[in-house]
């Protein structure tokens, strides 16, 4: 699975169309504000709503994240499926991906072809469904809209006829420890 060329386009700023460890997804440098704005305007999405990141592991999470509750560490170990947890106080990271509350979503993958992007671009990458905002998630690669593929700078050719998971569940965990399920 040769991804260099993914992996470079991401180091220069330039967004990928690839299998994520849920769905089919729009990503880049979730630092590069500039790659980040590319992703909003290619799903034509509102400005006030956040995205989910992919890490690699708490190492790179608590670059980006100031203060979190300890159970987050276990409910991300521990996870049979993929979990996206809304942590607060991101740093680090594009404004623009950031909820209006400084908060962000993060999942810690395990996903082999995400870990490989992520650790060949050496920082977190922005993931967000590949489709246009409201409309349905593509479940295989031909469901995704051709303006999409167009608009993206680098497709990652894996998977393209395997099925796609539902997206992740999503919760959020204040400092104190209480937790409030966004979606199953």
């Amino acid at each position: 699975m040769d991804l260099s060329k993914s992996i470079q386009a991401l180091r220069n700023g330039k967004t990928i169309l690839y299998p994520s460890d849920t769905i089919w997804g729009i990503g880049c440098d979730a630092t590069d504000a500039n790659a980040c704005g590319k992703i909003i305007d290619i799903k034509n999405r509102p400005n006030d709503k956040s995205f989910i990141v992919l890490m690699d592991g708490f190492p790179m999470l608590e670059r980006y994240i100031n203060e979190f509750h300890e159970v987050c560490y276990d409910l991300a170990d521990l996870a049979t499926q993929p979990l996206t947890i809304i942590y607060p106080n991101a740093r680090g990271l594009a404004a623009s991906i950031l909820a209006s509350d400084g908060s962000v979503g993060i999942r810690i993958t395990k996903d082999p072809l995400c870990l490989k992007l992520i650790r060949g671009l050496r920082k977190p990458l922005l993931s967000t469904s590949a489709n246009i905002s409201g409309s349905k998630n593509p479940e295989t690669y031909s469901d995704i809209h051709d303006e999409i593929k167009s608009s993206v700078d680098e497709i990652v050719k894996q998977k393209l006829t395997e099925q796609m998971s539902a997206p992740s569940k999503l919760i959020k965990i204040g400092l104190s420890g209480e937790i409030t399920l966004i979606r199953k």
